[in-house]
């Protein structure tokens, strides 16, 4: 796979480091370089491209209100010298921040997180299978690893590691075995259900979702995760239990 790619900054020098590592990146090709946001506009409106880099400093119109009124599809990875804006470049859903001086090394592991990403998000078109001249898109029960944002990183997640999930309005929390605490990022229990294959991941709760191969206790309708007690309600309920009973020996 390969990604288009631009980079906005308003200092030359940056610009130029920036270019010199985009063409020493395989993966990367380099659609434009731009001095300014507003220079950027037009081509980036009428061409998008799958990445950018963007500065968040800049006269006019800042990287991060250009961000806002950016092609949807476009992923930002932004460069600045002030690391106080790490924060604001998660709350408009970058990938990435890279703080200058930047490093071909740091640059590299931003692009890979961005390879990743556009990898998992075309898995289902670009992975397919043509059998008798049908394409047979990849099927979710084949996944093995989800990507999630967490704070400004993209974290790869082992599915066979993940105990529940818990729904808190816009976030969600995944409980991931030996990892001290969960996993928090900016979704839906909806998305995140979606994406999950459901015959390995069920929903036992308007607020949780549980991996039955980890459970272990289930007492009082309650599912027990070590001091935690996970309710069962009446709404999921009944799929919970034919779930249980295809894989329950009960005396008869």
């Amino acid at each position: 796979m390969r990604l288009t790619c631009a980079i906005i900054d308003d200092e030359p020098l940056a610009v130029s480091l920036l270019e010199s590592y985009v063409l020493k990146t395989p993966f990367l090709d380099l659609q434009g370089t731009y001095n300014s946001a507003l220079d950027a506009l037009s081509d980036l409106r009428d061409r998008p491209v799958d990445l950018l880099f963007l500065d968040i400093q800049m006269p006019e119109l800042s990287g991060l209100e250009f961000s806002r009124i950016l092609n949807a599809d476009t992923r930002i990875i932004f460069t600045t010298a002030f690391d106080q804006y790490a924060v604001d470049s998660y709350r408009v859903n970058a990938l990435d921040y890279l703080l200058k001086p930047i490093s071909y090394l740091d640059f590299l592991t931003s692009a890979n997180k961005a390879l990743q990403w556009y990898e998992l998000l075309r898995k289902p078109i670009s992975s397919e299978e043509v059998k008798g001249g049908a394409a047979q898109p990849v099927e979710k029960g084949e996944m093995e690893s989800i990507f999630v944002k967490s704070e400004y990183k993209l974290l790869q997640i082992e599915l066979r590691k993940i105990l529940y999930i818990e729904g808190l309005k816009d976030y969600v929390k995944i409980f991931v075995e030996d990892e001290p605490r969960p996993i928090l990022s900016l979704m839906s229990m909806k998305s995140l259900e979606d994406m999950l294959p459901s015959d390995r991941f069920v929903r036992v709760h308007r607020s949780f979702i549980v991996q039955p191969e980890k459970i272990k206790i289930i007492e009082r309708n309650r599912i027990v995760f070590g001091k935690e007690y996970i309710p069962i309600s009446d709404n999921y309920k009944q799929h919970f239990q034919e779930m249980l009973e295809r894989r329950s020996i009960l005396p008869k």
